[in-house]
């Protein structure tokens, strides 16, 4: 089955700024949605009936478009920075980074499973509910609505309906080599509209993706708890050494000391670990990366869903302090 893709891309470095400053204001100068990458079928065998068209359900002799990224921009008055692609996590759409579950200014999981082999339900096609164990994978509490002490999730009952109502089907097998090629032709589209290379923001599997998209109009990569970083010594690994792509990683909290009876604890602290010795041969070889751990920064209670909490703020002025030291 055939994927597609959503991203989110804005071009600016002033939506990291503060909303709430009464001396900001963005003025859009352009905002539009367009489409990258992606391949057109083969027909499929026999004519097309343009008598009956949609009613022949053969669909004989009809093409479609697949596998491309879905891309709405906006572009601000002024005179802009590097410009910022922006890509969603597993079953998750580009609303994550538009808002916050609680409707602040912002800086889903899968309900539908196909061809999941461990579901029997009609052929694993059925709605595989899941809103306890992403919310509890995602470190936010011991299933819904419990959050952990000092969470920074937004704590109303509406704040988590609209959390979890982001959540998005599948609409076809995981392949991150697919979806790769979609997001190299976005940022690509992106340097022709700009002119200038991207700032690349990955969230969760999303991260996946990054490490298969093209360097090449790549300014800089921020991995928001990316799953995993690329296997040292692997293509990608040397791809983005060769590159010298600056990139810095961020990890939220109850992990290092996260329940112990919760396995998603230990997931969350393998993938911590491996980034962190992914940054240390990576700057022995000549590459710059960094690895935060809020808590060490002394910013405590964030989810995997960082950017959307209460604190998102002071998170999104510390990933800009990090794009001016690399003159971004």
């Amino acid at each position: 089955m055939k994927k597609f893709l959503l991203a989110l891309v804005i071009f600016s470095f002033a939506f990291w700024q503060s909303a709430s400053d009464p001396s900001f204001a963005l003025n859009i100068r352009e905002q539009g949605i367009f489409s990258a990458g992606g391949t057109v079928t083969e027909p499929l065998p026999g004519e097309f009936n343009v008598s009956d068209n949609w009613l022949d359900f053969s669909r004989a002799g009809n093409t479609a478009h697949v596998d491309h990224a879905n891309v709405f921009y906006q572009i601000p008055d002024g005179e802009n920075k590097t410009p910022i692609v922006y890509l969603h996590g597993y079953g998750q759409t580009r609303t994550g980074w538009q808002s916050t579950p609680d409707r602040r200014e912002a800086a889903g999981s899968t309900v539908k499973i196909v061809n999941n082999e461990q579901d029997t339900r009609a052929d694993g096609t059925e709605f595989n509910p899941g809103d306890q164990a992403w919310y509890t994978h995602f470190r936010i509490g011991r299933g819904t609505p419990n959050r952990y002490e000092g969470s920074q999730f937004p704590a109303s009952e509406e704040a988590l309906n609209q959390f979890l109502r982001q959540m998005t089907p599948n609409t076809g097998n995981y392949d991150v080599v697919v979806f790769g090629e979609a997001l190299s032709a976005v940022l690509s589209e992106v340097h022709k509209m700009t002119g200038q290379k991207a700032i690349y923001i990955t969230h969760s599997q999303g991260g996946r993706v990054g490490w298969q998209t093209d360097i090449d109009n790549m300014a800089a990569i921020v991995a928001i708890e990316p799953g995993f970083a690329p296997e040292v010594g692997s293509e990608n690994y040397k791809k983005f050494v060769a590159a010298k792509i600056p990139m810095i990683f961020y990890f939220g909290d109850y992990i290092e000391n996260g329940p112990s009876d919760i396995k998603s604890t230990a997931f969350w602290k393998s993938v911590l670990d491996q980034c962190r010795d992914f940054a240390k041969h990576y700057n022995e070889d000549g590459g710059d990366a960094t690895v935060i751990y809020l808590p060490d920064e002394g910013i405590t209670g964030n989810s995997h869903f960082m950017f959307q909490e209460l604190n998102n703020e002071e998170i999104a002025d510390h990933i800009e302090k990090w794009l001016e030291s690399k003159g971004l």
